[in-house]
């Protein structure tokens, strides 16, 4: 019972270091362009981070609580994941590291159960894990080209305005796209959490010991009936962590990668919104796909891509510098960056595995 508690406030700190550590993806575009002041743009992005629980429904919770096989999930092992996300998270919040908090998540909680299944990598559901790994590199990919394509249309559109007039104009455009991609954030990042709480929940309400300490709101007979309380508190948290900034990440998104005017960070902004859109209801996009050509597509049989809102906004502010060439990207910057991404999950799993096992020597 004790541990299902830690587990639930475990989350929720984790859910509100996410939010600190990823305020840089909401924000350092409108900072950087000091179209919001710091203090204004971090309450900003966490009011829109909470009112991402009223327009999404819990598809990617569903994805992340189902990437490991049933008996493979125990309270110890949920235990041991989110330890090992919350040290990484602020290990390279600290190093100023943009890394993907939804990939730490996901690997912490892929290497403790990898490490309760005593090595065997049968325990992972590949066919959830796999488009997880695909979109490490589809995601900035996606969010780049459509920022370059963005970026080309507004400068046709406005071409013939004068450059005070634009600059002005995609000011207050700015205020629209940052909140957009804040309530991707939120519907994106929240949503794991939720997944891990009720995935914790289900196995705690399937002990015949554990059961019968839980109260009522508690109990969870499956992942197809989370009770509200726990989006909410998700959401509140994430929130929370959001007003509290996270300026590391921030100077390394918003100065480092490439320097950013009003309409750039418009057009990586709105690409970013646009990729997290896409990806949190995969499933409702392919169906209605289908329908253009005459299939019949369920998108209950689609799964939804828990993808990094990290990726996503890094790709999308490198495709709008680069509208003004090649070389305004600061590319050092951003290998560093990839390396970081291609190292969290294995990282973060390997410290989930590290963390099961100690814990299980102290017999929790």
């Amino acid at each position: 019972m004790t541990l299902v508690f830690a587990i639930i406030f475990l989350a929720l700190i984790f859910d509100f270091i996410n939010g600190f550590h990823d305020a840089a993806n909401s924000i350092a575009t409108v900072v950087s362009t000091r179209v919001l002041s710091p203090a204004q743009a971090v309450l900003w992005a966490a009011f829109f981070n909470f009112v991402a629980y009223y327009l999404f429904e819990l598809h990617v919770a569903d994805q992340v609580a189902k990437t490991v096989q049933p008996h493979g999930i125990t309270l110890v092992v949920v235990f041991s994941g989110l330890i090992a996300a919350i040290a990484w998270n602020l290990f390279t919040w600290w190093k100023g590291i943009p890394s993907s908090s939804s990939h730490t998540l996901i690997g912490g909680f892929a290497g403790a159960a990898i490490a309760h299944a005593g090595g065997n990598f049968d325990v992972l559901k590949m066919d959830k894990i796999t488009p997880i790994l695909y979109f490490i590199l589809f995601a900035p990919l996606i969010g780049m080209l459509l920022s370059f394509i963005i970026s080309i249309l507004t400068i046709h559109i406005c071409k013939r305005a004068s450059p005070g007039k634009v600059d002005k104009v995609f000011r207050g455009l700015q205020l629209v796209s940052s909140a957009a991609f804040s309530i991707g954030h939120g519907g994106n990042d929240a949503q794991k959490v939720v997944g891990i709480i009720a995935a914790a929940l289900v196995t705690a309400s399937a002990d015949p010991i554990v059961s019968t300490q839980l109260p009522d709101f508690m109990q969870m007979a499956d992942l197809k009936h989370i009770p509200s309380w726990i989006p909410i508190a998700c959401y509140l948290s994430i929130g929370v962590g959001t007003m509290s900034g996270g300026w590391r990440i921030v100077k390394t998104m918003g100065q480092k990668v490439t320097k950013l005017s009003p309409f750039e960070g418009f057009s990586a902004e709105t690409a970013g919104a646009l990729t997290l859109f896409a990806t949190a209801n995969w499933g409702d996009m392919v169906a209605s796909v289908g329908c253009w050509f005459g299939m019949e597509i369920d998108p209950k049989k689609v799964s939804a891509i828990p993808v990094s809102t990290t990726h996503t906004i890094t790709g999308s502010i490198i495709g709008a510098g680069m509208i003004k060439r090649v070389s305004s990207v600061r590319w050092g910057v951003t290998i560093n960056l990839i390396w970081a991404w291609v190292l969290t999950i294995p990282i973060s799993g390997l410290i989930g595995a590290l963390v099961y096992f100690l814990a299980k020597w102290m017999q929790m």
